[in-house]
């Protein structure tokens, strides 16, 4: 119901979804001034066989949402209303996903996350997808994974087109807290740099990096938080209680370049994401003295595999 009322605050900038077809992956995302970061997240998606992208844009000041509305496989709505008030876009996009998503697999990630899954560069997303409606899987997770430069974070540009990980290509293999959330049956991780860095001394105040991207979407189904976590809550059951292990991705998380500094003090004085955006204040307190989050711990991503070795992702019975 949230959903079906915010849908007023969308107006459209490019609607190209009479070209979905039946079975096509679909991605949905929620942006705000992220035009540098466009291109390469297009082409990432576009090379694991995403079909078609529908985007949020919240009043951009870049010239995002022209660069978006003129890509063909792309549909476009523009809102100048609150970000916080709709629930960090969650309910514009749970609107987008009960209108166009039905029967779709159905990806939601940021302009900042690159979803990889056991086998991604050998096989595409569409076998992946298969494999879980073969299996009966309705929602697949991944742990978001904060990557970051060794040395200071705005130390190298980030080029438009870019992989972003040439740059934030290092990341914190332990130190997560895993814990079951009572109600709504989903894993709360937390930990990483965010967690090293940010929130040292209280930690259960760090961002959550549970998320279930991937969902065969039904007009039933709704995000609460982010993606967090779902309804029904049986799509939160993406782990085994009973010693197994069921397949899992990793979404490397790049905000971590150049750019996020004068990003992260544009987000504080809006004040429009969580807990009165306690976590950008944390962010611009410890970045403008020593903007570093490399530590003698921290590792050099390499692929897929490496985070399996970790136990960061698992290919379950995915073989």
């Amino acid at each position: 119901m949230r959903a079906f009322r915010k849908r007023r605050e969308l107006a459209v900038v490019a609607d190209r979804t009479a070209n979905i077809k039946k079975g096509d992956i679909l991605l949905f995302s929620t942006q705000r001034n992220e035009k540098i970061r466009l291109p390469y997240f297009l082409k990432y998606y576009r090379d694991l066989g995403v079909n078609h992208f529908l985007f949020v844009d919240n009043d951009s000041t870049d010239g995002a949402a022209s660069y978006l509305a003129d890509q063909p496989d792309v549909s476009v709505w523009r809102s100048s209303a609150s970000y916080k008030r709709s629930r960090f876009g969650v309910d514009w996009l749970n609107w987008l996903q009960f209108k166009y998503a039905h029967d779709h697999w159905t990806l939601v990630v940021d302009p900042d996350e690159f979803l990889v899954y056991p086998f991604c560069d050998t096989r595409p997303l569409r076998a992946l997808t298969d494999w879980l409606d073969a299996s009966s899987i309705k929602s697949f997770s991944s742990m978001l994974l904060d990557m970051y430069p060794k040395g200071r974070i705005d130390a190298q540009p980030y080029q438009a087109g870019q992989d972003p990980l040439e740059i934030a290509g290092w990341f914190d293999s332990g130190n997560y807290t895993y814990k079951k959330n009572p109600f709504y049956g989903n894993l709360w991780i937390q930990g990483g740099p965010r967690t090293r860095v940010f929130f040292p001394e209280t930690p259960e105040k760090a961002p959550a990096l549970n998320k279930i991207p991937l969902v065969k979407w039904d007009r039933k189904y709704a995000f609460v938080s982010s993606t967090h976590m779902l309804l029904p809550r049986g799509l939160n059951q993406v782990y085994d209680e009973w010693g197994g292990e069921k397949a899992s991705g990793v979404l490397l998380h790049t905000k971590f370049l150049d750019t996020f500094t004068v990003k992260a003090a544009e987000e504080l004085s809006r004040k429009q994401h969580y807990a009165a955006s306690v976590e950008y204040k944390a962010y611009a307190e410890q970045l403008k003295d020593d903007p570093d989050l490399w530590c003698r711990w921290s590792e050099r991503y390499i692929n897929w595999r490496q985070l399996e070795i970790l136990g960061l992702m698992s290919k379950g019975n995915w073989a």
